[in-house]
């Protein structure tokens, strides 16, 4: 007897029934029937796990019961479909009826005459779960990337599926044997030569800061891909998972620079990979002025002035984004508030040409400003811009 799964399907006929067994027996297995033929295992659902699995099952003519038993798997009965593959006008369920105390449940098959039918059994699956990983190799100048995207099926459903079909609901189509309690990490996508930025980024309401004391702000290092074909990408959107970075040496190897969480990243959207924080860029943020004007009954404007003194250590040109909240700024001068604010940008604002319109919103504005190399002995030009803000009608 070939129990090569867990789950097993028996067939037996009303005639049999009624010739070898007492009228009183509730079940009869009469014929175990054969291993699965093929199993495919859907995995585009991030909340189910659909199993498809066809069998061959040998039916006489005239009412067949079929018993389908999952003991110890986590098959949600309410989900479990059989159909005909060959002439479903041919073999039709009559009815379907769940034994009680048994992971377990009976069809009862019409077939219009003898022989072996092809079916396809479907059913979701529980503790069957996938999770994605990536694998960035960055080129020696850091401009382009390879991107390796991999599914983990975490099969802890106590059942073995021998040779199975994984497909995520994206990109090839896989066969793979699947185990009992079995990881099986599995290539999905991969893309090559993908125009990435590396980008420098000082923010101080999501990076705070690195020494309060000084001013300093911490200025993490990103590689930014867009999903896009332009980008050697777009193909779908990219799920969340963790990603481990690599960079190539120059000398026919890679050096690992870090892990990341990916998030979502949808068609058209940007994925940023954390590289850690720069410690040759250097931001001191002030405020170097912030003067009431009264204009009326209660009401306030502010003129505030923040300050940037920015250094580049680095051998290379950088540019380094500079983001700043509006309302945060209010914050910092007058205390936390939950009215809208009104403000504006002024006039001693030094870095106006270098604004982010694309990504800038009502609130956030972002700023891309260049900075030059280090000289050739060591030291950094230190460079200041402002950003001047008028905070109007405040109470």
């Amino acid at each position: 007897m070939n129990r090569c799964f867990r789950n097993s399907l028996v067939v037996a006929t009303t005639a049999i029934i009624a010739c070898q067994v007492p009228r009183a027996q509730a079940r009869i297995k009469l014929i175990t029937l054969p291993a699965r033929e093929r199993v495919e295992i859907q995995l585009d659902n991030a909340q189910a796990t659909l199993v498809e699995e066809e069998r061959v099952v040998p039916l006489l003519k005239g009412v067949n019961q079929v018993d389908f038993s999952w003991a110890n798997t986590a098959i949600d009965k309410d989900s479990i479909q059989f159909r005909a593959l060959a002439d479903p006008e041919k073999v039709k369920v009559l009815s379907v009826s769940y034994p009680p105390n048994e992971n377990a449940l009976v069809w009862q098959i019409s077939a219009e005459e003898s022989g072996p039918a092809r079916v396809r059994i479907s059913y979701i699956v529980g503790q069957l779960n996938k999770s994605f990983e990536y694998r960035a190799v960055a080129s020696h100048d850091e401009k382009t990337l390879s991107l390796a995207q991999y599914v983990k099926l975490h099969n802890l459903a106590n059942e073995d599926f021998g040779d199975a079909g994984l497909w995520a609901g994206f990109g090839d189509h896989f066969i793979r044997p699947i185990g009992i309690n079995e990881t099986k990490q599995v290539l999905s996508a991969k893309f090559a030569g993908v125009p990435v930025r590396k980008t420098y980024t000082c923010d101080p309401v999501e990076f705070d800061y690195l020494d309060r004391a000084q001013s300093q702000l911490r200025v993490p290092m990103h590689y930014v891909l867009k999903n896009d074909q332009e980008h050697q990408l777009g193909k779908f959107p990219l799920m969340p998972g963790k990603a481990r970075i690599f960079q190539d040496d120059g000398k026919g190897g890679t050096a690992f620079v870090g892990e990341d969480w990916g998030r979502f990243t949808a068609i058209d959207d940007e994925m940023r990979l954390y590289l850690g924080l720069a410690r040759d860029i250097v931001v001191k943020r002030t405020i170097d002025r912030r003067v009431e004007h009264r204009v009326g009954g209660n009401l306030i404007n502010y003129d505030v002035v923040i300050k940037f003194e920015i250094e580049n250590f680095k051998d290379s040109p950088a540019v380094l984004d500079v983001s700043e909240s509006a309302r945060h700024i209010r914050e910092e001068i007058r205390g936390k508030t939950d009215r809208l604010i009104d403000w504006e940008l002024g006039k001693e604002t030094t870095f106006t040409e270098t604004l982010d319109k694309e990504k800038a919103t009502f609130d956030k504005l972002i700023f891309r400003i260049p900075l030059p190399a280090r000289a050739k002995d060591g030291a950094a030009e230190k460079i200041t811009h402002r950003l001047h803000l008028l905070i109007k009608n405040e109470w």
